[in-house]
């Protein structure tokens, strides 16, 4: 069985002990520590190091990034020749690291050294102010950095520490409760997969009661069964059409988005001529309002929605549309 892979992501030479604490903590964990420094990523040799880096991030299953008060050196794609002062923008491979995470959504958790997240909280006093010398970071940009952190709407669990013993514990709380978290959705899905069995066993029940129901109607009132039973199986089928409507893609659009009753969508998909005749209809209906041009437009430029359509029609008996001509946008060359 493959072990989890973390990547731990960080400045190196102000961290480099934390990082060795990771790297023996989360081994004991059993799972597999991505470091820089250990050899085991793949570096490209047609490819900046930097590059390796944040395409290692594919490969990995949890994303640590520990802030400290350096930020690091400059991504590749940067000025890398020139000596940035406090107050420089630069993007730095921590950065980037963490934002390659993020964007493939690999859970992450970031820790923060205590003396540089407080002053983090003078930075946000004194933004404007560029006389002020900070103690603990050598760049603006990791404040910067760390109000992206904390300004994200998700995947950004956040944690100061002072010591290595604050990481450890935090980080053991955090997983086993993603551990529990993941045993309760299995535990939700074996009931929904229990109940899915028991609507299909219902359904088996349902069809043989109706078998027998209209077995016992032809022998009690043979005159009138053949009529009643005709008129319950029109019934159904009308229900059964009523829910494929309204499951459908287009049916879904017309009824989420502009509460168009499934009714209506019917009647107008009996009566259509064309798909775009179709959308001109529905156009009409005052819920639609300012978005009927819209309506109209979805039909004239996208041939699928005709399709769709025209699947809806099929339940009906109803032959299917003709589709609309692909827009060309190619212009008429004028000859000499």
């Amino acid at each position: 069985m493959a072990n989890p892979r973390v990547f731990i992501s960080s400045t190196y030479y102000d961290l480099k002990h934390v990082r060795a604490s990771m790297d023996i903590f989360i081994e004991s964990l059993g799972y597999e520590t991505v470091l820089s420094e250990k050899g085991n990523i793949a570096y490209a040799p047609d490819m900046a190091l930097d590059e390796s880096c944040y395409k290692e991030i594919l490969n990995t299953d949890i994303f640590v990034l520990i802030v400290g008060g350096r930020y690091g050196s400059e991504t590749s794609e940067g000025d890398t020749k020139k000596n940035k002062e406090f107050f420089d923008r630069y993007e730095s491979v921590t950065k980037k690291e963490f934002e390659e995470a993020n964007k493939r959504d690999v859970p992450t958790y970031i820790l923060i050294e205590s003396s540089v997240y407080s002053e983090y909280q003078t930075y946000l006093r004194n933004k404007k102010n560029e006389n002020i010398s900070y103690a603990h970071v050598d760049s603006v940009n990791i404040f910067k950095f760390i109000e992206k952190i904390l300004s994200l709407p998700r995947n950004n669990a956040t944690k100061t520490f002072e010591k290595f013993s604050d990481i450890e514990s935090w980080l053991r709380e955090q997983w086993a409760g993603l551990f529990r978290e993941l045993l309760q959705r299995m535990s939700e899905q074996k009931k929904f997969n229990e109940l899915s069995h028991q609507v299909d066993g219902l359904k088996e029940i349902n069809t043989t009661l109706k078998t027998y129901l209209e077995s016992v109607m032809q022998v009690v009132s043979p005159d009138k069964s053949s009529e009643i039973i005709q008129a319950e199986h029109k019934r159904l089928g009308d229900l059964e059409r009523v829910e494929q409507v309204k499951s459908s893609d287009l049916g879904r659009f017309l009824n989420d988005e502009y509460k168009l009753p499934v009714e209506t969508i019917i009647d107008e998909i009996v009566a259509a001529k064309s798909g775009i005749g179709f959308a001109k209809s529905i156009a009409k209906y005052p819920k639609i309002g300012s978005s009927s041009r819209d309506i109209v437009k979805i039909f004239e430029e996208h041939i699928e929605a005709t399709d769709d359509l025209n699947q809806l029609r099929q339940l009906f008996g109803l032959s299917s549309l003709r589709r609309p001509p692909k827009k060309s946008s190619n212009k008429r060359i004028k000859k000499d």
